[in-house]
């Protein structure tokens, strides 16, 4: 797995987490880490959609990953009370979906940001 990508990610969601801290809405971090990203020289898509193929027959769901960062990480950005199982079920069907092994589930509405992460790999 890419320990350094998701590495550098964290500390790019650290940093905004420490500029902006908890309490803003999911997409003014989105914003914040694109931003930042895009800085660091990260190649990365926001609101990727995601097909969802049912035997055979793509189904128009409307699905999209939040950020997918060098086609090897999904991002996952939340900004609610707590992370809760289905939030961990929503990004492990996301890279079921996509192909990619490894995900982040970033929660910014925490007081230290590292309590709001979770790391999973498919």
């Amino acid at each position: 797995m890419n320990n350094h990508l998701s590495g550098k990610v964290i500390g790019l969601a650290i940093d905004v987490h420490r500029e902006l801290g908890p309490g803003l809405l999911e997409n003014a971090y989105e914003e914040a880490l694109s931003f930042e990203l895009g800085r660091a020289g990260v190649f990365f898509e926001r609101q990727l959609s995601l097909p969802v193929n049912y035997k055979g027959q793509l189904l128009d769901c409307k699905y999209q990953m939040d950020i997918v960062v060098e086609k090897q990480l999904v991002l996952e950005l939340k900004a609610v009370e707590q992370l809760i199982p289905i939030h961990q079920a929503q990004l492990l069907t996301y890279l079921k979906l996509s192909g990619i092994s490894l995900g982040l589930l970033i929660n910014f509405n925490e007081l230290v940001l590292r309590q709001g992460i979770k790391r999973l790999i498919l």
